[in-house]
């Protein structure tokens, strides 16, 4: 880890980002961080990494939109600052939240990593998310009462504040595919980075768009039950009988129907028991009651 150093000219928010000195780091750093986190950022001009650096912090800064704020302080002209925070090599960049500093690192770091480093800070701030999490769970309650327009309405205004959070991108897809738009629901979810789609959060409701395309035309429940119970060894109807019972949201029904399909013939049509059974899991996730027991029962069945 060498030396670091601003960028020449790099444009300023006055208010976000700042040179700070002796004389004014008491106000600047310590007592600023008591209302939201800072990061000191110490360099020298002679400090090649910086020249990295500097752009990438900044731009993170600005991208957080006043959840964080980022102080410089040239070491060579603050050496009593840097003896005092111990800086023994630059790049070094500090987070301080409540008037001291409670996270930090050395050397030059890619984008992904001093966003993970601010996004630390956020959570530890005295102002915490701005709220978000507030308007997520009211958002969240608002779905599950029916409330959906209002609901949609409240995640995509989360979104606009923070585009990247998985549980807003989540929800607005939900509240589509309750609005009867599950074209929308995934172009919702298609708008996630490609190596987040497969979060758990995402990957449920792509799950809930699965089953729903799958059962999209399987039946009557009753007529499918009475199928099955008149030809036990329609396999093709036990797994329409599952599918119907999925549209109905009969979700334990459906689960007994897999597994006894599974029972039937592990392996048959490419293992479809098996696979919408994952489906029906990944839809209504791991802490689902239905989804533990269904679990156990199918890992005892294949570990038999």
């Amino acid at each position: 880890m060498l030396e670091f150093g601003q960028g020449a000219g790099a444009p300023q928010d006055a208010d976000l980002i700042k040179d700070s000195s002796e004389a004014t780091f008491m106000q600047d750093v310590i007592e600023a961080s008591m209302e939201v986190p800072v990061i000191v950022d110490f360099w020298a001009p002679w400090c090649g990494p910086c020249k990295s650096l500097t752009p990438i912090i900044e731009g993170a800064v600005k991208e957080a939109r006043g959840k964080v704020k980022l102080v410089k302080v040239n070491v060579d002209e603050n050496q009593r600052i840097a003896a005092q925070m111990r800086v023994q090599s630059i790049p070094a960049v500090y987070g301080f939240v409540g008037g001291r500093p409670v996270d930090g690192f050395m050397g030059a770091q890619p984008a992904s990593q001093v966003k993970d480093f601010i996004n630390r800070l956020i959570a530890q701030s005295p102002a915490g998310d701005g709220g978000l999490a507030e308007a997520l769970e009211a958002a969240e309650q608002m779905l599950d009462e029916g409330a959906v327009t209002d609901a949609a309405q409240t995640f995509a205004a989360i979104l606009g504040e923070e585009p990247d959070n998985l549980q807003a991108l989540a929800g607005l897809a939900r509240a589509h595919i309750a609005l009867g738009n599950a074209d929308q629901a995934r172009a919702v979810l298609d708008t996630a980075p490609e190596a987040k789609r497969a979060d758990p959060l995402l990957a449920a409701v792509y799950a809930q768009l699965d089953l729903a395309a799958d059962a999209e035309g399987a039946g009557e429940v009753a007529e499918l039950a009475a199928r099955v119970e008149s030809d036990p060894e329609d396999l093709q109807a036990r797994l329409d009988l599952a599918l119907a019972q999925i549209a109905a949201r009969q979700h334990e029904a459906a689960v007994d129907t897999l597994l006894a399909l599974f029972a039937k013939d592990r392996e048959w049509n490419e293992g479809a028991a098996r696979a919408q059974l994952f489906k029906l899991f990944d839809a209504l996730g791991p802490k689902d009651p239905v989804v533990q027991k269904g679990r156990r029962r199918l890992s005892s069945m294949i570990f038999a």
